[in-house]
């Protein structure tokens, strides 16, 4: 991750000594005096992780926290003097992920943020998964049918099917055990009114050839007499 840094301590010293540990590590690195001046760089800067001291002038590290995870999600180490466990506790609680005491020492500091961005960055990654759309695949037992790639396997093995057969299959499995008569295929199939249903008969019988082991016993697509057709649910 080629990761954007902000620096937020009063302490000049202190703040340009990170400025170049971080730097010398090859991050980038965006500096700030107070917690307002903080939140300032976010509304024009991607920041991927934030240290942040606690006692500051005009905002505070704990306030500044409290407003930035209204909005962002990327960690935060705290940096400050006091060791005692009710700060520690109280900085994790509002939603910082990891705490420094000074004085640090600068490889512990470099490790922490090494620790904090590689989660980020599986954190991003997760998310970023989790927003693509999923495949459509409809599966019935040995039976799987995928609308996005247009392609049907039978227990693993790829069955060709014409673009009408693939349609007539792909209404049937998405719906499993529903029966549909020959009308209503015809009509969601075709787009049209189903005026003469012979064609149904003829595509069933070609798609029980290609996907069932005995077409005259079939496992997957069965007729109900005087119905229609249905995918059997397995």
């Amino acid at each position: 991750m080629d990761a954007h840094i902000l620096v937020v301590e009063d302490d000049d010293e202190i703040r340009n000594a990170i400025g170049i540990y971080l730097e010398n590590q090859g991050y980038t690195v965006h500096k700030a005096e107070n917690g307002a001046a903080g939140l300032a760089v976010l509304e024009h800067q991607q920041i991927h992780l934030a240290i942040v001291d606690i006692m500051m002038p005009v905002m505070d590290g704990i306030t500044m926290v409290m407003k930035l995870r209204e909005q962002h999600e990327f960690p935060v180490i705290f940096l400050s003097a006091k060791s005692e466990d009710i700060d520690k506790i109280t900085g994790l609680n509002i939603g910082a992920d990891d705490y420094v005491t000074k004085p640090f020492v600068p490889l512990e500091l470099l490790a922490r943020v090494r620790s904090q961005l590689r989660r980020y960055e599986r954190f991003l990654k997760l998310a970023g998964q989790a927003q693509q759309p999923a495949e459509r695949c409809y599966v019935i037992g040995g039976l799987e049918l995928n609308e996005d790639a247009a392609t049907v396997c039978v227990d693993g093995a790829p069955v060709k099917m014409t673009p009408l057969e693939f349609k007539i299959l792909a209404l049937l499995m998405k719906h499993p055990g529903r029966v549909f008569s020959a009308e209503e295929i015809y009509e969601r199939v075709w787009n049209e009114r189903a005026v003469n249903t012979d064609t149904i008969m003829v595509h069933v019988r070609n798609i029980r050839e290609k996907i069932e082991i005995d077409p005259r016993n079939p496992k997957y697509l069965k007729v109900v007499w005087g119905i229609g057709y249905k995918i059997e649910k397995i």
